[in-house]
């Protein structure tokens, strides 16, 4: 692949990757997961009695609240092996319940670990840790040119519909209007960032703008 093309892949799945974020909450769930990766740097934490593990995923604002819960944490959690199930889910939920806050969203209780997320944010988790981009980029391309070209093709097979046609014209309209209507959103999430803490430091920005 050449530097040209693996640009417009990167633009291209980052996209796609985008829009699968700013879905049905699928990402944003993630982070509610037993295993994702706030409960993981929680578990770490505790193991290793290290609380700047897992201050990175709240606001600097929220640290003291969340040194607090971990300080009790660890002192419950030696107790015995009941109570120290108890002060670990104690502490998972405080954090995902502020990590949270500090998105803007929500949060409604810890999911289970192994729920469906679909393709897109597992791939994106195993890229990280092997730190190759390939295998994802050809999810996300693979799966945006799919989408795109079938609602061309549709486009296309409704195009030359007859003058008098009022129904078959309005079929060609609908279609037409959801090809735009992808490739638009693509295009844009190119440039927008995603929802959460990316939103707050956009929105950041914006408001230091319209102070000067």
């Amino acid at each position: 692949m050449s530097a040209k093309e693996t640009s417009i892949a990167v633009i291209a799945a980052f996209g796609l990757l985008t829009i699968s974020l700013l879905g049905p909450n699928r990402g944003f769930a993630h982070c509610d997961g037993l295993d994702g990766p706030v409960v993981q740097a929680a578990q770490q934490a505790l193991e290793t009695k290290n609380v700047n593990l897992v201050l990175i995923w709240v606001a600097k604002a929220d640290e003291p609240e969340i040194s607090e819960a971990f300080r009790k944490t660890v002192a419950t959690r030696s107790l015995n092996r009941q109570a120290r199930e108890l002060a670990d889910m104690y502490f998972f939920e405080t954090l995902v319940r502020i990590h949270r806050a500090g998105e803007g969203e929500p949060y409604t209780g810890l999911k289970p670990a192994g729920r469906e997320l679909g393709p897109a944010i597992p791939t994106a988790d195993k890229a990280l840790k092997s730190r190759k981009l390939e295998p994802l980029l050809k999810l996300l391309t693979e799966e945006m040119h799919e989408s795109v070209r079938k609602k061309f093709e549709n486009v296309l097979a409704k195009k030359d519909y007859q003058a008098n046609d009022v129904e078959a014209g309005r079929e060609y309209v609908e279609a037409y209007v959801l090809l735009l209507e992808q490739v638009e959103r693509l295009h844009e999430a190119t440039k927008s960032p995603a929802r959460g803490h990316s939103e707050k430091n956009r929105k950041a920005e914006m408001d230091k703008e319209e102070k000067h």
